[in-house]
């Protein structure tokens, strides 16, 4: 029976890389070219071979309409939920991902197997792995990008698992205060027409958390479904009571050790969700000069010019004189409150302690000196400052003790201080100045200048400096010891590139601004005190107290005011999501308590994120554990590469190719694929945007692919790379992978027969044949490789050794090879240990891939008998293969790899001379070991040429049937085809030289575009060089062509 192959369009794990370059040895590259060429006419051969047999007095075959591929039957799972599959039924024909991947996870989670597993309680020698999983944002369901991190985290905790390690694998979601907040406030617009303050806080957040439980019980369903061994007995929330607790301990011990600290200073706001930001939470768009940008809030037709300099000019009080000043933001003119120039510019000595006037509010403006913010070869050598809107001008402001005039409402107007703009929208107000300052003559000109514009990663708005009373953490005592734990090795941060940004983005740490103005999320447990009877200033620390509940804040407030009237009102505002988020590793065990969690399993082995969040989130973990809890909240740290689409496209909703995970496991068709986007949180008119975008990425829409095939192919790729381009092609191609998997243990199955029982042990019997002990050498070498590399995270190693075993040598050479030693008949001793071996390259092969897919692995793994030694009721627990030491055999590779060339040659000879069915080969040797070897393994070697009828083995001395073709195979062992009688030579011949022109007539093409004038000085050398390697493939194939005419003449000659 012969194994069906469907893995023509199946991809190589190093195909996702990028190829090594070219060896510079000419002969080399004249080897591999020669050996490509022979390659490619022996594919045309077999092609042309398959047309001629349709010459002659053969009929004329109908032409055949394309037929209609049978509607897949649906699968209907009839296995009551946490039971096993009943593994009795009998094997389906072909691969059937929702029949593989039903029943097995509600299996596995009712029997425990992702909960620890420890020696009476305690850790493993072997010792432990956790991972406390990236909590995903509920704002929405799970995209690909999760998809990779499952993936990676999953393979490494199965993979220790099976290794006796003990593992714990925590979930858990994160409430993502300003994410969710928008996309239910965004829902309720869309659908009721309403706003948050329609409802007021308590309602509204009771939606948001109606919000929370729908898309929370999606992502967990998304999770289960991509097989990932979460411990869901210890799943957590970052809201809820445990966590919520933490946050409050967190937030008052900062407190009181004086590293939180209130204070009015310069804030990131955004207008659109009306709150303040962290710096993280800004992008920095570079623009390269004057632009014309659309801003959320206005109407998109209405744009606003970015990217220039308006120069106008102040008039300075009590005379005619003007000094002029330039700006990128010209509605901020309205809060300037002075003008600075140089100490050392002559040009503006006389102007020292003057005064200039504004023109459109009643403000004195001070000429003031300042070394460090002025440079007066720049521009004027004056510079406008407005400390209450710019970070710049605020640390001018703090050193000269100048007024801080806030012109900004929180909804983007402008308030009574900007005087006749007062009610007027900002970038309103931007345009309608310049005219205002043209009336009055102030204006001097405009000019292009390149620049950042600050935007909200949330909701696209530009981002406002502006002051408002905040709370704040002091980073840098928390930072330093943060810097010193991957500095001296405590703390592992791959690959190196994250380790360079570690030092470079946390060693310019600003302190961070913990308030949002928001109703979801941790409210502060901060509670001002406004005393009866005194004018109360909520910008005053004095009268602020905090406190791990309302109890606390009055027991403290007490303390600070004794025996006066006052009453407690907690801050409205909510903590930056990243606080919470940032006591993940160690809130989650259950700190503060000393749980027995926290004592076993923190700190943890690793964090395993993509490279974006370095800084939002991994820094705040390290420095928040490390200054709660004593230590680094875990030993490594990993960045895997961000996933972009197949042109190499940040994903984005807008785009329309972002892919659900659960897409490309059941697949969907394109209209569905358009109407997720209808029923979306998309803006109307992006839609038609993004379905454009869906049309281009995915005309067929997306196959289905299987969650085994998702993850190995997310592995497969270089993760530590800065992006990946995701192909779902290749995601379809290792389904069909699977398929090859399951059809190969199907048929091994059925070799092996119902009543074979499996050794008791794996060890080596000494009846094994030479390809028995090639294969289990390979096996060997595959367990070897893959360990190690799972051992550095280097999953495409891993992938590629798993994929290669699998495919390359257990599929298409030894199930292939084996086929007559098992065949009926066959020699018992021989077929007995031919079956055991195939067991072994079976039970250890899948336990192998077991960590990339388990599911498919699960399933054909259960249909293997067990050995007497093995009683595991799962692969998921079963022990991951080690390498063995009598497995290793360099001559058993030596000698079979011989007897695959000898096979290699032949098929080359049947190709080049267009013989491809009833074959007749002939093996010579000019010695008796090469004999000893060839006639031993004769049967394999037809096996392993397709269409070959026979195999004879020739001693040295013996006699070459006349009318054979030859190949060498090394020194002492050639093999020879016989094609006298079996072709048409003059026929043949014609053909070839056919070709031959053909290729003459392109290479010419090739060589005329060498000869334009300049050649060498203007054609790039990429081009140039890709000229000369066209060329050098055409020689390659004529030689090739050229040599074929001859051995075909020395044939006919010989007729």
């Amino acid at each position: 029976m012969a194994i069906e192959d469907n893995l023509n369009a199946a991809p190589t794990p190093e195909s996702t890389g990028t190829p090594p370059p070219l060896t510079k040895n000419q002969e080399k590259n004249e080897a591999k070219r020669k050996a490509k060429m022979e390659k490619f006419l022996a594919k045309k051969a077999a092609q042309e071979a398959k047309g001629a047999e349709a010459t002659g007095n053969a009929k004329p075959k109908e032409k055949k309409t394309k037929s209609v591929p049978k509607p897949k039957d649906t699968f209907v799972n009839t296995t009551p939920e946490g039971e096993k599959k009943d593994m009795t039924l009998e094997m389906a024909g072909s691969y059937d991902p929702v029949a593989v991947e039903s029943a097995w996870y509600s299996w596995w989670e009712k029997q425990g197997y992702f909960q620890p597993i420890t020696d009476n309680g305690e850790i493993s020698a072997k010792g432990s792995f956790v991972i406390t999983a990236p909590p995903p944002n509920v704002t929405g369901k799970l995209h690909i990008g999760h998809a990779m991190g499952i993936s990676i985290q999953d393979a490494l905790v199965r993979w220790n698992r099976m290794r006796g390690v003990t593992t714990l694998f925590v979930p858990g979601t994160d409430h993502a205060g300003i994410s969710t907040q928008a996309v239910v406030e965004n829902q309720v617009w869309k659908q009721f027409g309403k706003t948050r303050h329609d409802y007021g806080r308590g309602p509204f957040v009771d939606m948001v958390w109606d919000w929370k439980h729908k898309y929370g019980d999606i992502i967990m369903k998304q999770m289960r479904r991509m097989g990932t061994s979460y411990d869901w007995t210890r799943e957590r929330f970052t809201m809820d009571d445990m966590m919520t607790r933490a946050t409050k301990e967190t937030f008052v011990r900062l407190f009181d050790d004086g590293i939180i600290y209130r204070s009015n200073r310069l804030v990131n706001w955004c207008h659109r969700l009306n709150t303040s930001l962290s710096n993280l939470e800004v992008e920095k768009v570079e623009i390269p000069g004057r632009t014309m940008m659309s801003v959320p809030g206005y109407p998109s037709e209405e744009k606003f010019e970015f990217g220039v300099l308006v120069h106008f000019a102040y008039e300075i009080e009590g005379s005619s004189e003007r000094i002029v000043v330039a700006t990128t933001r010209i509605e901020t003119m309205l809060g300037d409150t002075a003008i600075a120039v140089h100490p050392d510019d002559a040009r503006y000595k006389h102007l020292h302690g003057k005064f200039a006037r504004h023109p459109f509010v009643d403000r004195r403006i001070p000429i003031i000196t300042d070394s460090e913010a002025v440079d007066m070869e720049y521009g004027t050598g004056a510079v406008k400052m407005t400390p209450a809107h710019d970070p710049n001008d605020y640390e001018v402001g703090k050193r000269h003790n100048l007024e801080f005039i806030n012109l900004l409402n929180d909804d983007g107007t402008y308030n009574q201080n900007a005087g006749p703009y007062c009610g007027m929208l900002r970038f309103h107000i931007r345009k309608q100045i310049i005219e205002d300052i043209k009336a009055k003559g102030l204006y001097v000109d405009t000019t292009s200048n390149p620049m950042e514009v600050p935007v909200c990663t949330k909701s696209g708005d530009i981002i406002e400096p502006l002051m408002k009373p905040q709370w704040w953490v002091n980073i840098r005592p928390l930072a330093e010891p943060a810097l010193e734990a991957v500095r001296d090795g405590r703390l592992e941060i791959t690959p190196m590139a994250a380790e360079k940004d570690w030092f470079h983005k946390l060693g310019k740490f600003q302190d961070w601004c913990l308030s949002r103005q928001l109703w979801w999320g941790h409210q502060i447990p901060a509670y001002f005190v406004r005393v009866a009877g005194q004018e109360c200033d909520s910008g005053d620390i004095n009268y602020w107290v905090v406190g791990r509940d309302d109890a606390e804040a009055r027991k403290r407030a007490e303390e600070k005011f004794p025996g006066v009237a006052f009453e407690l009102e907690q801050d409205p505002d909510v903590l930056d999501t990243w606080f919470s988020s940032g006591l993940w590793p160690f809130a989650l065990m259950g700190w503060p308590d000393n749980t027995d969690d926290f004592e076993k399993y923190y700190p943890t082995s690793l964090l395993e994120t993509g490279n974006d969040i370095l800084f939002f989130w991994v820094a705040r973990m390290v420095m928040l554990g490390m200054h709660l809890t004593g230590k680094v909240p875990f030993a490594k740290v990993f960045c895997h590469a961000m996933i972009r689409d197949a042109n190499g496209r940040k994903m984005s909703k807008s785009l329309g190719n972002v892919i659900d995970p659960i897409d490309v496991i059941q697949g969907i068709s394109l209209d569905d694929l358009h109407a997720k986007l209808e029923s979306g949180n998309l803006d109307p008119r992006e839609v038609s945007k993004a379905k454009e975008g869906q049309v281009k990425d995915f005309p067929e829409g997306i196959p289905e692919c299987g969650t085994d095939a998702l993850r190995f192919a997310l592995c497969a790729y270089p993760l530590a790379s800065s992006d990946i381009k995701l192909d779902i092609q290749r995601v379809d191609g290792y389904r069909k992978f699977c398929n090859k998997l399951w059809n190969a243990t199907r048929f091994a199955l059925m070799k092996l027969g119902d009543d074979f029982v499996p050794q008791a042990e794996a060890q080596l019997t000494g009846r094994e044949s030479l390809a028995e002990l090639w294969i289990l050498h390979r096996l060997n070498v595959a367990i070897r490789d893959v360990n190690a590399a799972l051992a550095d995270m280097n999953f495409m190693v891993a992938t590629t050794a798993i994929y290669g075993f699998w495919l390359n040598e257990l599929c298409d050479i030894f199930i292939e090879y084996i086929k007559p030693v098992t065949a009926p008949g066959a020699n018992p001793e021989a077929c007995s240990s031919a079956q055991q071996t195939l067991y072994t390259c079976l039970d250890q092969g899948l336990r192998m891939l077991h960590p990339l897919m388990p599911f498919v692995t699960e399933e054909l793994w259960q249909r293997l008998p067990r050995r007497a030694s093995e009683n595991e009721p799962s692969i998921s627990i079963a022990a991951y293969p080690e390498p063995r030491s009598d497995y290793e055999n360099a001559k058993a590779e030596s000698d079979f790899k011989f007897v695959m060339d000898i096979a290699t040659a032949g098929r080359s000879l049947a190709a080049a001379y267009n013989i491809v069915a009833k074959s007749e080969f002939y093996i010579s040797n000019s010695s008796d070991a090469s004999y000893a070897l060839t006639s031993s393994l004769s049967e394999g070697i037809v096996t392993m040429i397709s269409g070959c009828q026979s195999v004879t083995v020739l001693r040295s001395g013996e006699a070459i049937p006349a009318g054979c073709v030859v190949s060498s195979v090394g020194d002492e062992v050639a093999i020879h085809l016989l094609v006298r009688g079996k072709v048409d030579i003059g026929q043949e011949i014609s053909k070839i030289e056919d070709k031959i022109s053909k290729v003459e007539q392109l290479k010419d093409g090739a060589v005329k575009r060498t000869q334009v004038p300049k050649y060498e000085t203007v054609v790039p050398q990429s081009v140039r060089e890709a000229n000369a390697s066209k060329i050098s493939n055409y020689d390659a194939e004529i030689e090739v062509l050229q040599n074929s005419i001859k051995e075909f003449l020395v044939l006919k000659d010989g007729e």
